[in-house]
């Protein structure tokens, strides 16, 4: 059972405190790198990605805040551009760790990174919380619509291409 003695700047693990009796996925798993779906594509989440996703999360605090999955979370807050690189240097750590993985949501026609629409978290669950994984998604405000879209590719695409047996994803209304 994993063991979490902090978060990351968004409510997450934090990886460095992430103590695993079993790996979080099989070691002859292969981690998918990308899902196209019906108005986005998800990619890792890299440092890179760094500007556009500050601008996408900080613009949309308010929505976020409502999205089914992060209520009673710390993060969206208040952060600096360096603050946020650090947040995502993170998570591509623990993408190449096997211990997370988190992409962003990308815009199709704009595969670049240039523009992020979203993130989606795949972690470990917290102890005593029950499931394989836990998921959480968001979009920004301005597209909200894509939202249960995004929401009902990404539980699909767990349940047909990942090791889970029992996922913790919010429902959309």
């Amino acid at each position: 059972m994993p063991v979490h003695d902090d978060v990351d700047a968004d409510g997450g693990p934090g990886t460095l405190a992430i103590v695993t009796e079993r790996p979080f996925v099989p070691a002859d798993f292969v981690v998918p790198l990308e899902l196209d779906g019906p108005g986005f594509r998800l990619v890792p989440l890299e440092p890179e990605h760094n500007s556009a996703d500050l601008a996408a999360w900080s613009a949309s605090m308010e929505h976020i805040r409502a999205t089914p999955g992060f209520g009673g979370h710390p993060w969206p807050h208040d952060m600096t551009a360096s603050q946020n690189l650090a947040d995502l240097e993170q998570h591509a750590a623990d993408f190449a760790a096997r211990t997370g993985f988190t992409y962003t949501v990308l815009p199709p026609d704009r595969p670049d990174g240039r523009e992020v629409i979203g993130c989606v978290y795949v972690y470990p669950p917290q102890p005593g919380d029950p499931g394989d994984a836990a998921v959480r998604s968001w979009v920004r405000a301005d597209h909200a619509e894509l939202d249960s879209v995004l929401y009902t590719a990404v539980r699909d695409w767990l349940a047909s291409d990942w090791p889970f047996h029992e996922v913790e994803y919010a429902p959309r209304p």
